[in-house]
């Protein structure tokens, strides 16, 4: 199998987005608060200038481009909270999915998009994309909600810096958010099928990325009514979240992900 080549200029941000992400994470403990808020902003600015070299002359996507879309995401969103909550430690966690992102989205920068690819293309990623962010967000939060909980079980202090019902009420911010994204993208997908995919193929390609995207939105519908009707919350609520969410990643990087890779089928 022959792999795609990223954009030569996108190795500087790729090195420099690693690096700056790997030194947080690896050094969560031991690196001074504003030395690793620094590096963190360096590392987003950098994972930026890097996906944007994946526009740049034949536009570029694929599954590790659409994670590392994600990741950058998760990482704004992260900047935005820790403005609201100076307390909430995640740095680390930010760091190791940062870097992870960015390195593989050099390996596997994705392949040329069509010429002939519909103008509604991009605002129906931008919509999926935007839900992908939410929802690894929410499960970011979600798992940091766990492991407090467990702390606070075994009679030990946090490390995440905030309560856990703060927690609690953020995860599910993000998954409202994310609902809304994803509802959006459903929606765009349906009124705009025939721009998207071309004539004949009506308002719905019933492909398997469209039977996993709505699958996902109908367990995240289930979680939604489970919290508001009956109080889903804790251990119950975090396995739909979880369920939702690997659905979600199967409906597009998962499958770009058995044709790039497993099936070696680059188009």
């Amino acid at each position: 199998m022959i792999l795609a080549s990223p954009p030569f200029w996108m190795l500087p941000a790729t090195a420099v987005a690693a690096l700056a992400y790997g030194f947080p994470a690896l050094a969560a403990g031991r690196m001074n608060d504003n030395h690793a808020r620094r590096l963190l902003g360096l590392a987003w600015v950098a994972h930026a200038v890097a996906l944007l070299s994946l526009l740049a002359g034949p536009v570029r996507f694929g599954f590790a481009p659409a994670i590392s879309v994600t990741a950058w995401l998760v990482v704004t969103a992260y900047m935005v909270e820790s403005q609201f909550f100076p307390k909430f430690k995640a740095r680390w966690a930010m760091g190791g999915l940062g870097s992870v992102a960015v390195v593989l989205a050099w390996f596997f920068p994705g392949t040329p998009l069509s010429a002939q690819a519909s103008a509604w293309l991009p605002l129906h990623w931008a919509l999926g994309l935007s839900a992908y962010g939410m929802f690894a967000a929410a499960v970011v939060h979600a798992w940091m909600m766990t492991r407090a909980e467990h702390d606070i079980r075994m009679a030990q202090d946090a490390d995440s810096g905030l309560p856990l019902l703060t927690l609690e009420r953020l995860t599910f911010r993000f998954v409202s958010a994310g609902f809304a994204l994803l509802t959006a993208t459903l929606v765009a997908g349906f009124f705009f099928g025939e721009a998207l995919y071309g004539q004949g193929q009506g308002h719905w390609r019933w492909d398997h990325k469209t039977i996993f995207a709505m699958l996902s939105w109908l367990t995240f519908t289930v979680l939604l009514i489970g919290r508001s009707q009956w109080g889903w919350r804790g251990r119950r609520a975090v396995r739909v979240l979880y369920i939702g969410a690997g659905l979600l990643l199967l409906s597009y990087a998962g499958s770009r992900f058995v044709m790039e890779i497993m099936l070696g089928r680059l188009g």
